[in-house]
């Protein structure tokens, strides 16, 4: 007696679809595959396409320096501080790089009170956050003006030696500071919508990963560029 194995009814669901359809299954395959979401996975694409930017920046900045004929600056000198009537050498920039990764601090532990539903303290870490980032902004403009008024450099000019300088320090920290002045409004407006209760609704906090995601990626960067250009 042979026994016959019975096949189920083909189901329209069984074929992928067509079209417009189709083009966004396949277009969605690997976010279904990894789990992730369109949010973070839309950043992951930002944050790449950002890294290939500023690599070329500091990539022209570090060739344009080795290439160049005339000393370049004395960094340590330029960016002094006089204090007491002493010259203290990079420190406003010390102190810049240590409230921006201090901020990266606070941001990591908004993103860990977030996971857990502790709303307020997810809130005020983020504005915290947010006040850390606008203080390095703010310093960056004393920088600014301290190099153009004081030490006269300009975008096209530099009478401390090499005349690139001033092109692409402006260029390279403006880009950056223009970065950090957009992640301050991006974690304000995220935070607001935190301790208004907005992710309590649908119990996803995954926003607070995503901007944490672009300010360590600020902060990160900031490191790249005070080892090639202040440090080197």
């Amino acid at each position: 007696m042979s026994s016959q194995l019975s096949t189920p009814a083909a189901s329209p669901h069984d074929h992928p679809p067509g079209g417009l359809r189709g083009l966004v299954a396949d277009w969605s395959s690997d976010q279904r595959a990894f789990k992730v979401s369109w949010g973070k996975a839309m950043m992951w694409i930002f944050l790449l396409s950002d890294t290939f930017v500023f690599s070329c920046f500091l990539t022209g900045y570090m060739t344009v320096r080795i290439a160049t004929t005339v000393p370049w600056p004395n960094v340590a000198e330029l960016f002094g501080m006089n204090i007491g009537g002493r010259q203290v050498p990079m420190l406003l920039i010390a102190i810049m790089t240590f409230t921006l990764i201090t901020s990266s601090g606070t941001m990591a532990m908004a993103v860990n009170c977030a996971y857990r539903r502790d709303r307020m303290n997810c809130a005020k870490l983020m504005f915290v956050t947010a006040w850390l980032g606008e203080v390095f902004v703010c310093m960056q403009a004393f920088e600014w003006t301290k190099l153009i008024v004081l030490e006269g450099v300009r975008p096209w000019g530099n009478p401390h030696g090499a005349a690139q300088f001033g092109s692409v320090f402006f260029m390279i920290t403006g880009f950056h500071g223009f970065h950090v002045t957009c992640g301050v409004i991006y974690l304000l407006v995220i935070a607001s919508k935190v301790l208004r209760g907005h992710y309590d609704v649908s119990g996803n906090y995954q926003p607070v990963e995503i901007a944490g995601l672009y300010w360590h990626f600020v902060d990160l960067v900031w490191v790249f560029i005070f080892a090639l250009f202040y440090l080197w």
